[in-house]
C-alpha cells in the first residue's frame, strides 16, 4: 500500500511538496530536485521523518 510523505527543502526547512511511495519496496528515504517557492530555486527535497 502506497503511503503519503512530506518533502522538505534541505536549505530553508519549508514544507513544499507531498507525495506517495511504496514503503514494501522503497525502504530508502526519497531525495529529488525540485523548485522552493520560498528560496526561489531549486534545491534537494528530502523525504521527512
Amino acid at each position: 500500500m502506497r503511503e503519503k510523505i512530506i518533502l522538505v527543502c534541505t536549505e530553508c526547512l519549508s514544507r513544499n511538496y507531498t507525495a506517495t511511495k511504496n514503503k514494501q519496496t522503497q525502504k530508502q528515504r526519497l531525495e529529488t530536485n525540485k523548485f522552493c517557492s520560498r528560496c526561489n530555486k531549486h534545491t534537494l527535497h528530502k523525504e521527512s521523518k
